[in-house]
């Protein structure tokens, strides 16, 4: 009897801990963590903690550092300039090659393929506004001579890729100056016109309801910001088969189709996890 309850101690000490998959503080860094878990979780029938809600990019990436948690969606431009502090490079095959080879020698973390879509900063206006001034780009933007009130985020404000870029590259008549705001007001403040542009996220859900209009980055002036997948190297060999179940979603996530997901989540208020299981569903990832 003793022995077969020292095997049964033993066996559960050699069991691996949970998967700890984390996501950022916004809708769609959640949204992602809640897909990831459940695809593993049906992939590889293993526990999966899931620990949203980190905090921005430096806290994530802190927590999987310290091992609080595996893995969690990141986003090479991001990585690139906030963490590893590498110049700006314009070419997205590069920059992730790039902070493949430093996660991979600097943190003994694997950057898997990108999901499938960028999210970069991006500046928008009133879909009515760009029609009535055939306002395509941000060149476009630059060369209006009314000017414009800029909303914009303590984010966009503060990171070396958001203001500073957007006035290096396109320096736009600012004629009435900038209005710092909360993330979750800017699309209000455009409606109600107390603001005539803001700087938003390129997969923002609101930019799927067709009212608000995105200038193209016809410069490059914005930094390629794809989103992949960091995972720990430990949690790779402690899980076998995690690697292919993680790569499995990768590319299967459009610039449209995650905004139809942020949009799902944030203005029709569905649950984040039921709009994750319908996307793996209609992906043909739930088997």
């Amino acid at each position: 009897m003793l022995a077969g309850l020292l095997a049964a101690l033993l066996a559960g000490c050699s069991s691996p801990r949970p998967l700890a998959v984390g996501s950022q503080s916004f809708t769609e860094q959640v949204v992602l963590g809640e897909m990831v878990a459940q695809h593993v979780e049906r992939r590889l029938r293993i526990p999966v903690d899931r620990r949203p809600n980190l905090g921005d990019t430096l806290l994530a990436h802190q927590s999987l550092l310290t091992a609080q948690i595996d893995l969690y969606p990141e986003y090479t431009g991001a990585a690139l300039l906030a963490i590893l502090k590498l110049p700006f490079e314009p070419d997205p095959t590069i920059a992730l090659e790039r902070v493949r080879l430093e996660y991979r020698t600097r943190f003994q973390v694997e950057l898997l393929d990108p999901l499938g879509f960028s999210n970069g900063f991006a500046l928008a206006i009133r879909a009515e506004d760009a029609r009535a001034a055939k306002l395509e780009t941000l060149s476009d933007a630059a060369a209006y001579k009314p000017g414009w009130l800029l909303g914009l985020s303590s984010e966009f404000l503060e990171r070396p890729d958001g203001y500073r870029t957007l006035m290096r590259t396109y320096d736009l008549p600012l004629t009435a100056g900038t209005k710092g705001m909360n993330l979750s007001l800017l699309y209000k403040a455009l409606a109600d016109k107390q603001v005539s542009m803001v700087a938003v996220r390129a997969t923002d859900g609101p930019l799927s309801a067709g009212d608000v209009k995105v200038l193209a980055d016809d410069k490059k002036g914005f930094p390629p910001t794809q989103a992949a997948l960091v995972v720990r190297a430990d949690a790779l060999a402690r899980y076998p088969g995690l690697q292919k179940a993680l790569s499995e979603l990768s590319g299967k996530i459009s610039d449209a189709a995650i905004r139809k997901l942020n949009y799902q989540v944030d203005v029709e208020r569905r649950p984040a996890n039921q709009v994750a299981r319908d996307f793996l569903r209609q992906a043909g990832l739930l088997r």
